[in-house]
Order: C-alpha cells, then sequence, then structure tokens
C-alpha cells in the first residue's frame, strides 16, 4: 500500500492555537474533522492515519515547535517508510498574499525556520510544501506570525481551508504536478 506523510506546521498548546503560524494544524484539523479522526501523541508529534482510496496516509503535527519540525518529520519518514516524494509539508508563508495557496515541489525556505529544519533534518530541499500565504504589513515579522488571526482573516481563513484540502487530496490521488497544474494558477 503506498503511503503518505502529510506535515501541517505550527506549534503545540493553547497559547500558540489560533497563531498565523498555525496554519498547517489548522487545515490538519479540518480534514480530521471531515474524515472523523482524531490525532494521538506520539513521538515527536500528534499522529494520525487515514486509509484514502488504497493509500495509507499519515498526518502529523509535529509536537516539537516550528522550528524544530524537521526533526519529527524525518523521524516519522523513516519509521513509516515513506517516500520523499509521498511527502507533502504545510505552512504559512509570510511573502505571499493572504489566502493564497501556493503548491511547490522543491524550492528555498524563504526564511521560514520549520522549512529550514525540514532541509536540514531530510537534507534536501526537493519535497512538496503547500504554502499558505499570511502576508499583511507588519513591523515584526515574529511577533506577527504569532500574533492570533483577526476575526476577519479568520472568517475569511475558514473559507479557504476547503481549498487546501482539496490540494492535500489532490496532491495523494494525481501526483504533485497534475496538481499543480490544478491549483496554482487559480
Amino acid at each position: 500500500m503506498e503511503k503518505f506523510l502529510i506535515v501541517g506546521l505550527g506549534n503545540p498548546g493553547n497559547l500558540y492555537e489560533k497563531t498565523r503560524h498555525n496554519l498547517g494544524f489548522f487545515i490538519l484539523d479540518k480534514i480530521a474533522k471531515k474524515y472523523f479522526f482524531s490525532f494521538s501523541k506520539k513521538k515527536l508529534g500528534y499522529i494520525s492515519k487515514l486509509n484514502y482510496d488504497k493509500k495509507l496516509l499519515f498526518f502529523l503535527k509535529p509536537s516539537t515547535y516550528v522550528n524544530h519540525s524537521g526533526k519529527a518529520v524525518k523521524y516519522w519518514m523513516i519509521k513509516e517508510k515513506v517516500f520523499l516524494n509521498n511527502i507533502l509539508v504545510i505552512s504559512d508563508d509570510i511573502y505571499l498574499d493572504f489566502g493564497k495557496f501556493r503548491l511547490k515541489g522543491k524550492g528555498g525556505s524563504g526564511g521560514h525556520n520549520g522549512l529550514k529544519s525540514i532541509e536540514k533534518e531530510i537534507e534536501t530541499y526537493h519535497y512538496a510544501r503547500l504554502r499558505f500565504g499570511i502576508k499583511n504589513n507588519f513591523e515584526n515579522k515574529i511577533d506577527y506570525v504569532l500574533s492570533n488571526w483577526t476575526d476577519q482573516e479568520m472568517d475569511y481563513l475558514l473559507n479557504q481551508l476547503d481549498v487546501g484540502l482539496k490540494i492535500v487530496f489532490s496532491f495523494v490521488e494525481n501526483g504533485l504536478k497534475s496538481t499543480m497544474n490544478l491549483f496554482n494558477s487559480k
């Protein structure tokens, strides 16, 4: 059975629950709600699995905090024997316009410490990443990504998460290139 590892980046705990940096956790929570599964605390993260379309999907919310996400990704990738081309990392992106999704198969971290950590641990930048734009006018990058969504942003975000789910499952069903062609032009 083909295996996939879908990783949502974020920080554990109530303090960070509604912050911009927890976008990856938001999307995984939405998937869990839609498919009626929950996460269990395991080594280096909260994990769940779902049999979907004759594939086994592992969903991971690292408990290592964003800046050390690579440790969890590497551990679960090796433990579950998931091929690199079947890994999808979901993160916020401060340089992408708010509400826009971008799917890429490789690239730099764009200054995102979670992506830097993953690249360091798995020793490559050739992995799929789904970025969600949170760009806005801000004075301090760290304060901005760790601040809560405004009510207006949250309303828009909740609607956009459905697009994120479609992208995740298209990646599983159709592969990276087809999914990029379907969604990146929108």
